[in-house]
């Protein structure tokens, strides 16, 4: 027998807010967020969703919307999904679940995303000492490859992946997320050896209620507040996976979360068509709509047996991904080098985000010889110059994407 059509769980209608869809989307990470659907083990199902600002991100040539963005929003996840066995019985804390991812891809008659640079005093990104002004690219998709009119002359494929999933926090680590981001968030700055370089968002994103979705959860009521004022924030990656950006988490790649409650409520979103190692400038992949086809797997005491705890608790885990086998074939490409010494050129000790930074500067820097502005911006330039030696531009690498919120850094890479 053929196997049957995906099972619709999360619908979304891209003219619709978030908090106007049919099955209700969430923005926060709480273990009393209630499931919306029930997911049997073993069954195709498929998930739509938003893209991380809900919409609020337009489809023309002005960056205003991301020079004005307020991030209380982010991210528009859709779930929670209760995770049962065949018999019914839940996914308990302590097993693991693994996620396959089958398909994915825009939604039809949305085929188009963006990629940005944030403007320094609404949070920046890793390079706002040099590109402070917001900037917007749109992106429109032909099949597998994406071009924009802000970046002429450029056609990549991209590899399109979920840049959020995840597991609900128990209220144990929920309490340990917001103690210990707290802790950060008091810290004297002057006391921390990046402010040296870079330049300094919140240290953390600590429970705030403002713009707060919780989905079948009524807003105003007691139940809101408490919960909207414990919840913690999507923008940092944990535990429970949450906002990982793995460019490579496409087709055929599957993600073994940890269960920390009943039936795991899993949840999903921040599509991005392509992405590099991380995002330079914080919305540096190239977000858009999407949809998920997946199948979730129990593993029974997985945690126990396939993650060790790093730190204090059996609750310092990490999930483990397993990437699938489709990407872009490139042969040849071009590595920039970054060393441990800033621009005004004091030499640092080992420090990978200094020497990332200057990789990534002296990219930007080779490819402005070519036509390109440094911000790839709305600016459009002819293509002039000698070709490059060795690679054509078949694609422009990524110039806004690196290592950001707890992404690692690493000290050169594919640019």
């Amino acid at each position: 027998m053929a196997p049957l059509t995906p099972r619709l769980v999360v619908p979304i209608d891209v003219k619709k807010q978030p908090w106007e869809q049919k099955v209700p989307l969430h923005n926060r990470w709480h273990p009393d967020i209630p499931p919306v659907a029930d997911v049997t083990e073993g069954e195709l199902f498929r998930v739509e969703m938003v893209d991380w600002s809900g919409g609020r991100v337009r489809d023309d040539n002005s960056a205003d919307d991301m020079k004005s963005m307020d991030f209380t929003i982010a991210h528009y996840l859709s779930g929670p999904l209760r995770i049962v066995d065949s018999e019914g019985v839940p996914a308990s804390p302590g097993d693991l679940l693994a996620v396959e991812i089958c398909n994915l891809g825009p939604l039809p008659g949305d085929e188009w995303g963006y990629t940005a640079i944030l403007e320094r005093e609404n949070g920046g990104g890793f390079l706002t000492d040099h590109f402070p002004s917001a900037r917007k690219a749109i992106w429109y998709f032909e099949g597998i490859y994406a071009y924009s009119p802000q970046i002429p002359g450029v056609r990549f494929p991209g590899l399109t992946h979920p840049g959020v999933v995840g597991t609900a926090p128990s209220v144990e680590l929920l309490n340990i997320w917001n103690e210990r981001e707290k802790r950060l968030a008091e810290t004297n700055q002057e006391t921390l050896q990046l402010c040296e370089v870079l330049h300094q968002r919140p240290l953390a994103h600590l429970p705030n209620p403002e713009n707060c979705l919780l989905g079948k959860i009524q807003e105003g009521t007691a139940e809101w507040h408490k919960i909207a004022n414990e919840a913690a924030r999507t923008i940092a990656g944990r535990e429970n996976g949450g906002n990982c950006d793995i460019k490579n988490l496409s087709r055929g790649s599957k993600v073994y979360l940890p269960v920390f409650v009943e039936g795991g409520n899993l949840s999903t979103g921040d599509m991005h068509f392509s992405q590099g190692d991380g995002e330079i400038s914080l919305c540096g992949a190239i977000e858009m709509s999407g949809f998920l086809e997946l199948k979730c797997e129990i593993i029974r005491g997985g945690m126990k047996e396939y993650l060790t705890p790093v730190g204090p608790t059996p609750l310092h885990v990490n999930p483990i991904f397993e990437i699938g086998s489709v990407e872009p074939r490139f042969s040849e490409w071009l590595v920039f080098e970054g060393i441990s010494v800033d621009e005004s050129g004091k030499q640092h000790f080992l420090d990978a985000s200094v020497s990332y930074k200057r990789a990534v500067l002296n990219a930007i820097e080779y490819l402005s010889r070519f036509g390109y502005s440094k911000e790839q911006d709305v600016k459009p330039k002819r293509f002039g110059g000698r070709p490059l030696p060795g690679p054509q531009l078949r694609r422009l690498p990524d110039l806004l994407s690196c290592s950001n919120d707890g992404h690692p850094p690493v000290t050169q890479g594919e640019k």
